[in-house]
Order: structure tokens, then sequence, then C-alpha cells
């Protein structure tokens, strides 16, 4: 009998460690991160959302911003996974590219931004609390991984833009040798 006692205390130990967890989360990370979530639509609130759409609009023009900027806003202010919607603002050509760019940001962000990729917020605590204990502060990684994903970002987004023009010049190409060639 004594592998069923064995059994019952460290299943209940299980929800037990899970328990403390969560509190240590309510009473540390969430009030954290619903003040960033309040802070972040207070600003588009306070800035109107007209404007920060005209503004997104105009950073799509150029090509810096189309894949530092435009990913950087979209997961600070929708977080992850709305912030792909911000690709409406571009045409279908840049859509891929600005997918990658966003989808590579979620990760760096969490450094300081943890409520825009909560559901990876793991990794960086992780990494973190590693680094606490060994005695090192976070603040140089954190900024050092926020920079480094912005050129990441810019990388792969013009990285993608250029591979989505090549693809598409060739499906054109081949389109049109199909319409000129006659049919059986």
């Amino acid at each position: 009998m004594g592998w069923i006692e064995w059994i019952g205390s460290h299943f209940i130990g299980l929800f037990n460690a899970g328990g403390q967890t969560f509190v240590g989360l309510v009473t540390g990370i969430v009030p954290t991160l619903v003040v960033l979530l309040t802070f972040t639509y207070t600003i588009v609130k306070l800035v109107g959302e007209e404007r920060a759409n005209r503004a997104i609009m105009f950073a799509s023009k150029y090509l810096v911003l189309r894949y530092t900027l435009m990913p950087i806003l979209s997961v600070l202010i929708l977080t992850n996974p709305m912030c792909y919607t911000f690709g409406r603002f571009l045409p279908e050509k840049y859509k891929p590219a600005f997918y990658d760019s966003a989808v590579s940001f979620v990760h760096p962000v969490t450094a300081f931004f943890p409520y825009a990729n909560a559901g990876e917020l793991f990794v960086w605590l992780g990494i973190a609390n590693g680094l606490q204990k060994a005695g090192y502060s976070i603040a140089p990684l954190a900024v050092r991984y926020f920079l480094v994903g912005i050129v990441v970002i810019f990388i792969r987004g013009v990285v993608t833009e250029y591979i989505t023009k090549y693809l598409s010049s060739r499906t054109e190409a081949k389109r049109a040798a199909n319409l000129a060639s006659p049919t059986a």
C-alpha cells in the first residue's frame, strides 16, 4: 500500500506546486501586464485611432519603416496574434515579408513588454531568472535582446520581400508562357 500513498501525495503535490506558481504570477507579473496593457491602450486613445492608422500607412511606404516600426508597433499595440492584422495596410506583395518580420519580433519584445506575447514569456523568464540567480543584471540582456530583435526583423523582412518578388516574377513568367503557347 506504500505506492498508493506515494502516488496520492505526489499527485496532490503537483497541484500544490501549480497553485504556488499561480499565486506567484497573480502577485508578480499579472499586475505588471495589466498596467502595461492599460498604458499602451491609453496612448492609442490619446493619439487617436485614425491618426495611428495614418502613421502606420505612412510607415508602410518605406522599406526600413515597413520592417522595423510597423512590426514593433503592431506587436506592442495589438499583441500576438492580432499583430499580424497590421498587414491590411500593405499591398499584397509586402504582406508575406511583414508577417515574417512581425512573427520574428514576438520573442524579443517580451524583455520589456511581456504582455505583448504572454504565451512565450516563459522563454524570457527562464533566461532572466537564470541570470539573476547567477548574480547578473537582466537589464543589459533585455536591451540587447530587443535591439538584436529589431535588426533581425529588418533583415528577415527585406530577404522575404526579395524572395516573394522573385517567386512572383517566376509565377507570372510561367503564366505568361502558358497563355502564349498553343493548346491542343
